[in-house]
């Protein structure tokens, strides 16, 4: 069973259709037990991080999420969910994050560009052999929505980058059990539905 968490923010329904597109079996909870329970995990979100990191405390959620990913157990973070990962965000300066990975979450620099950054863009694989891009094309497109994005502090992490108004950001990040995209693969078509199905494959 795939846990999809609900702490108040986020298109949980697209994000489960999704899933249960490609296959997986899903639940949407707030409830830490459920969390625990799951095999994987799925973070999404859309919104403010200081919102979401208070609320996924508030919800007692903070430490079943570490525990679930200190397991090896899988976890995709998509988009805010991404974001949360890390240690904090200039969106919410004061506010920690998961820390599941060390580095912070910036605002796009380039004020010429309109923001947030909305729509398709490729994206460029760093980690040609990953795992979540299996049987995704090359420069396949995907759809965002945002403002900020983490600058991991290990460049490793780094599978893939999208450019937008000069700037090359970290599009998707991983590592043997935590997959996590700055896009929405729930609204980017067969190619997200792909990563999706890959993600439930595991």
């Amino acid at each position: 069973m795939i846990c999809i968490v609900d702490y108040g923010m986020g298109n949980l329904r697209s994000v489960a259709k999704a899933l249960e597109k490609v296959g997986g079996e899903v639940l949407v909870s707030a409830r830490p037990e459920d969390l625990l329970a799951a095999r994987k995990v799925v973070l999404p979100g859309v919104g403010a991080f200081g919102d979401a990191s208070q609320e996924i405390r508030r919800r007692n959620l903070f430490e079943p999420l570490r525990e679930t990913i200190q397991k090896k157990k899988p976890l995709l973070g998509v988009c805010l969910g991404m974001q949360l990962l890390f240690n904090e965000s200039e969106e919410s300066p004061g506010v920690e994050g998961l820390g599941i990975f060390s580095g912070r979450v910036r605002r796009f620099q380039n004020q010429a560009v309109k923001i947030p950054h909305m729509g398709w863009n490729q994206v460029t694989l760093k980690k040609p052999g990953a795992a979540a891009f299996r049987s995704v094309p090359e420069q396949s497109f995907f759809y965002f929505v945002h403002s900020y994005y983490p600058l991991p502090e290990d460049p490793a992490l780094i599978v893939g980058t999208a450019e937008y108004g000069g700037e090359v950001f970290p599009a998707f990040i991983g590592n043997e059990n935590v997959w996590a995209s700055q896009f929405h693969p729930e609204k980017s078509q067969e190619a997200g539905l792909q990563i999706l199905r890959n993600f439930v494959a595991l």
